[in-house]
Formats: structure tokens, sequence, C-alpha cells
């Protein structure tokens, strides 16, 4: 006979552990803090362990935690994806998609027609700049904007992106390069960058790295979104560092231009998805055909 501790108490330390929060866990099974606390201390009791560090805070696993938590998950994966084996569910049943804003506006949404044509999936966009968690939801595939991995999925590489200096074609009158002091002549436009990343683009770093001899300029315009940004660009209001692949339909249009070939190394575009998901073929086929688009 197996000797498990209670699954509650077990689903409580593994929502805990996946959020280092406890609050955020209650928040996901439907429980107040103060239970999620109560289970937790109940399989610590039950194990003779510790699991968390709770002071100083923010909570962390401890030796014991981290060797449960990675174990424990899976499991709960592989459960959770067994179920949905078989459960019956309508033929041809959605894939949920998790994207960012500014990728569904400037990239998916364009491409979404032949997506659908060629994959013969049917898709739904679930668009949020937070990102989703594929253990607390029904998102079948994230498209994660990061440097690394975080080791909780599968993540496969899609495009490794760069960060370029574009304007709208009336603010400059050559299509031929400009020189770095030349670019920062123009009105600047910044926002800020939401990936969990030390580097990101700025006219400062961009300076730099082009070699500029000219004073840095003070930006004209701050946006809190990117996409904002792209579109103040688009309408002439001045120049944005940018994703190459959020501006590539509008490079294309000729509704931005390319201000000059020194860019920003930017993060890498991932399609990410578990292990243990229960229509994992339909999600290969997707991953397959982002692949190709590049």
């Amino acid at each position: 006979m197996r000797n498990l501790p209670p699954l509650h108490a077990l689903r409580a330390f593994e929502a805990a552990a996946r959020h280092l929060h406890f609050a955020r866990a209650a928040d996901e099974l439907g429980l107040t803090p103060t239970a999620i606390s109560h289970q937790v201390r109940q399989l610590e009791a039950i194990l003779g362990v510790d699991l968390f560090y709770r002071f100083p805070r923010p909570v962390r696993l401890s030796p014991a935690g981290e060797k449960l938590f990675p174990v424990l998950r899976t499991s709960l994966d592989q459960i959770a994806g067994t179920i949905d084996q078989l459960t019956v569910s309508p033929s041809g049943a959605p894939l949920r998609l998790s994207v960012t804003m500014a990728f569904a506006s400037r990239w998916l949404m364009s491409r979404l027609p032949r997506l659908r044509e060629e994959t013969g999936l049917n898709i739904t966009v679930e668009a949020a700049d937070l990102p989703a968690d594929l253990h607390a939801s029904d998102i079948d595939m994230a498209i994660r904007y990061a440097g690394h991995p975080d080791g909780q999925a599968e993540w496969h590489r899609l495009f490794a992106d760069s960060i370029i200096p574009v304007c709208a074609p009336n603010l400059v009158t050559t299509t031929q390069p400009s020189t770095p002091d030349a670019v920062l002549t123009l009105p600047l436009l910044q926002y800020r960058w939401k990936s969990a990343s030390g580097h990101a683009p700025s006219w400062g770093r961009w300076h730099a790295q082009a070699g500029a001899t000219a004073a840095l300029p003070s930006v004209t315009q701050q946006f809190s979104e990117e996409i904002h940004a792209i579109d103040a660009a688009v309408s002439g209001q001045g120049a944005v560092l940018a994703s190459q692949y959020l501006v590539a339909d509008l490079l294309a249009a000729g509704q931005l231009v390319q201000l000059s070939d020194i860019a920003l190394p930017g993060l890498t575009y991932w399609a990410v998805f578990l292990t243990t998901h229960p229509r994992k073929d339909r999600l290969e086929h997707l991953l397959d055909w982002f692949r190709h688009q590049n």
C-alpha cells in the first residue's frame, strides 16, 4: 500500500511552491491563504521536514521542498493530462494560445488566417502581458519573450530578436541608413520594457553601441506600452527602438523605415507547453508552423 500524504496537502504545497506565494496559491485553488498555510504545515508535520523558508520574506523552498516540488509538479501534470485524454471533448476543440498584446497585434493577427488555413487548427488567442501559468490554466501553448528557458515546461526556440531604430518615412529625407548622430536628432520615443531583463532597450544603450559623438538628447515621449510607442512612430511622432519582428510588416508596407543597421540584441521568442499535454501532437504541428515563419 502506498504511503502518501493527503492529496489536498500535496496540491497546496505544489501551488505554493510554483508561485512562491501563499496568497496566489490560495487564489488558484479557491482557498484562503490561512488554509494553504495550514495544509502545508500539515504536510511538513507528516514528512518531518520544513518545505519552505518563511523568513526573511519572500518565502523560498528549503532543500527538501526543492526536491519534492518538481516531482510533484510533474506528477500532477501527468494526472491532469491523462484525465483530459479520458474526458470526451468536442472534435476540433480549439487550442488556446497565450501571447503578449504587442505580439498579437503586430505579428500574429495578420498571419492568423494563414495559420488556420495551413495547419487546419482552431486557435483561440489569449492576449495578455502577464505570463500565463501553464500548470494552473487552460492555456495550451504560450509564446514567451525571454533570454533563457525557466525549466518548468518544454521551451522551443522560435526567433532570436534584434532591437532596431525605426521611424515614419516622412521624418527622413533619404532611404539610406542614417549616421548615429543624425538618428539622434529626431524626436526620440521610448517605452517601459516588461520582460524581466537587465538589458532593456534604451536610447542610452543604443547611443553607446553606435559610438555616437553627439550628446544623448532627452527622450521626447515615454510610453508604458511598446505597442503604443510603435503606433506613435507610425504616426510620425518620432523614432523608436523596436523588435524587428514586431515592426517587420510595417517596414514591408513602407509605414516605417529602418534608420540604421546598428541594432541592440533582443531576447528570444519561444513556444512553451507542457510535456504532459494530452494534445501534444497538435502543439508540435503548431510549433512547426511557427518555426517556418522566420
